[in-house]
């Protein structure tokens, strides 16, 4: 039988204006449990009062919660609001993991307000017990509905970094590390980046040690140990949003040797044949960038030799020969297409294993073939020295906002591809070859040193991403978003600058379903 308004107030009167033993009030507290199955007013009243005398009445705890969870589920909009905002106050002891799972499932709600208070609530739990809180976080994460799963990641992903570090203890990190490992065993490419995204920012993970136990996360996922599957997009897919994930975690002591010789070895061989995940993507020039980033990271490789012929033959295929009749006049129609983007990735992947091989174009390679390599070298450096005269023609006496023009922010990256290429090619030429220049790949971050001293008469064409490239990229890395690509002229020597267009980074593919395994069927509704 339902409660009034006038019950619900004289019972909590009784249990209010008790000193000494609560508990023998029992009946007042179940008058007020009973208020839930009333109308708003007492339904409003339930919310509050029923909180209030939770922790003395032990034996009808489960009844007290049920109670609760009843009005959080209200029609009444402002009716689950007050529950949920008093929630927090059942969340001790034992009874904490439950609460947390609760609210986690409460966060599939719609309504922004709602689901406000729920953060809020869930926030305020986490820094009474946080490894209680994760035990119902990671609870729906495992076995909830895919909306309550995503924004338990979501959640975590966004709310741990604003965590005190006294709540952020060691145990409760090593518990997010393993109760994470065994998310990942079956993940939407969506979810392995909001997971290794959390896993990145834990204090534990800083450590060299931590950081090669997050690679050795990221190679689990990638499947190196398999053949890549080139027409096989989903496979496609895993490779490069792994590798991406990776990217940020190599340095001189985190190596990306694996990838780099997976790349060599599995990627390089099929790269024509590569289909892209996303419509719009060169696959073929971000697997190259993807190595190219790689390559400063690799460590020592059981098959050195091989690999880095590998990637000599790939770049031979991209760096032409001069056309048979070249006699100061084009052959009509026979000029090769200087492609500059794919050469600056291939040389300078080239050029980082190289130095571990120093001997590789005088002794492991014929002396006709060293020839024929020189030959493409020297017919690239001609063009590259047209291209980088009409780009600093260009450019010439332009500073500030001059610069931030989209065509001239182009133009200051192609004039890096050029730059890049044109330093990588001098030490190739060198007798015998040297290894010791350094560049910075031109899609990285263009500094406003670099960038306000491009206009100046006297800059030099080394000056321009020359600088070292084995920093180790930052934790947080931005979107890859809108990489710029160089596309100069199909002409042997052309007089005007070529057409410049975007490569967008590909993210994942919407709506694609569970590319990173079938996650099987979980179970549905209320489960608390």
């Amino acid at each position: 039988m339902a409660a009034t308004v006038e019950e619900l107030y004289r019972n909590y009167g009784i249990l209010a204006d008790e000193k000494e033993d609560l508990s023998k009030h029992k009946d007042a507290y179940q008058v007020i449990l009973d208020g839930v199955k009333g109308g708003p007013k007492e339904k409003r009243l339930a919310a509050q009062f029923i909180p209030k005398f939770f922790s003395s009445f032990p034996e009808l705890a489960d009844a007290a919660i049920n109670a609760q969870l009843d009005l959080c589920e209200d029609e009444d909009v402002s009716i689950r609001r007050q529950a949920i905002k008093e929630l927090p106050r059942f969340a001790s002891g034992e009874n904490l993991p439950r609460v947390a799972d609760i609210l986690t499932q409460l966060l599939q709600t719609d309504d922004s307000a709602e689901f406000n208070q729920v953060n809020t609530a869930l926030i305020s739990i986490f820094k009474i017990d946080a490894k209680g809180t994760m035990g119902g976080l990671f609870s729906q994460i495992l076995q909830g509905e895919d909306i309550v799963r995503e924004r338990a990641i979501k959640f975590l992903c966004t709310k741990l970094k604003m965590m005190p570090d006294d709540t952020m203890t060691k145990e409760v990190e090593d518990y997010i590390f393993i109760e994470t490992k065994k998310v990942l065993e079956d993940v939407t490419g969506e979810e392995f980046v909001l997971l290794m995204r959390i896993l990145s920012g834990l204090k534990s993970m800083q450590t060299v040690s931590g950081r090669q136990q997050l690679v050795e996360l990221v190679v689990e996922q990638a499947f190196l140990e398999q053949a890549l599957n080139p027409a096989d997009t989903d496979s496609v897919d895993r490779l490069l949003q792994c590798t991406r994930q990776a990217l940020p975690l190599f340095s001189k002591n985190v190596h990306s040797t694996r990838f780099v010789t997976y790349f060599c070895e599995f990627v390089l061989p099929n790269l024509s044949l590569l289909t892209s995940p996303v419509a719009e993507l060169d696959i073929q020039l971000e697997v190259l960038k993807l190595l190219a980033e790689m390559s400063p990271y690799c460590g020592d490789m059981d098959k050195l030799e091989v690999n880095l012929n590998m990637l000599f033959e790939k770049l031979l295929e991209f760096m032409p020969l001069p056309p048979e009749d070249e006699n100061g006049e084009n052959a009509a129609n026979e000029e090769p297409k200087l492609q500059f983007s794919y050469v600056e990735c291939l040389l300078f992947s080239f050029h980082q294993l190289g130095k571990k091989l120093p001997d590789f174009l005088i002794d492991k390679i014929s002396a006709e073939k060293l020839k024929d390599f020189k030959i493409r070298l020297q017919y690239f450096a001609r063009g590259l020295q047209v291209y980088i005269r009409q780009l600093r023609v260009a450019l010439q006496g332009k500073t500030g906002d001059a610069l931030k023009t989209e065509e001239n922010k182009i133009k200051v990256v192609a004039l890096k591809i050029t730059n890049n290429i044109n330093v990588l090619i001098k030490d190739l030429f060198h007798n015998p070859p040297s290894y010791k220049s350094t560049v910075t790949l031109s899609w990285k971050p263009v500094q406003k040193t670099e960038a306000a001293a491009i206009g100046q008469k006297r800059q030099s064409g080394e000056d321009i991403g020359a600088t070292a490239t084995t920093k180790k990229l930052p934790t947080n890395l931005p979107r890859r978003d809108a990489r710029q690509i160089y596309n100069p002229p199909s002409g042997k020597y052309s007089a005007t600058i070529g057409n410049f267009s975007y490569e967008q980074r590909g993210g994942f593919r919407g709506g694609r379903g569970r590319g990173f395994g079938g996650r099987g069927n979980r179970s549905r509704g209320r489960i608390y």
